[in-house]
């Protein structure tokens, strides 16, 4: 498997437990309030990570180069973003505008995906 499939799928984990973690400790608390925050970790966090992390190591996929790496680091990076930074808007300690802090690399990261998926139409792998 390709050393950035390994990194989408390391920071991926490391998203759904923190997002695990989270959903346990409203349900313990009873406290539901940051919902949006929590699904939006296991939204883009595990979830597009993974799927990113698993299009890099199919078989007939070209050999994940420079533009795999910066979509792992800005998606990555805008995943954690959000995280910290939604229930502090949500909270109203922050102005919501701060989120473009976050919304900015995740969808430069998804761009970056994209045209890592389009280039496959270019190039067919045998």
């Amino acid at each position: 498997m390709p050393r950035v499939s390994i990194a989408f799928f390391t920071i991926a984990t490391l998203c759904g437990l923190a997002g695990m973690i989270w959903g346990s400790q409203m349900g313990i608390t009873g406290d539901h309030s940051l919902h949006p925050a929590h699904a939006h970790l296991n939204l883009v966090g595990w979830v597009t990570l993974s799927i990113m992390g698993g299009f890099y190591a199919l078989p007939g996929v070209a050999t994940p180069g420079l533009l795999a790496w910066i979509n792992m680091i800005l998606s990555s990076v805008g995943a954690v973003l959000m995280a910290i930074l939604l229930p502090q808007v949500m909270m109203e300690k922050l102005s919501g505008q701060v989120m473009m802090a976050a919304e900015a690399p995740t969808i430069l990261g998804m761009i970056c995906f994209l045209i890592a998926v389009i280039s496959g139409w270019r190039k067919p792998v045998a």
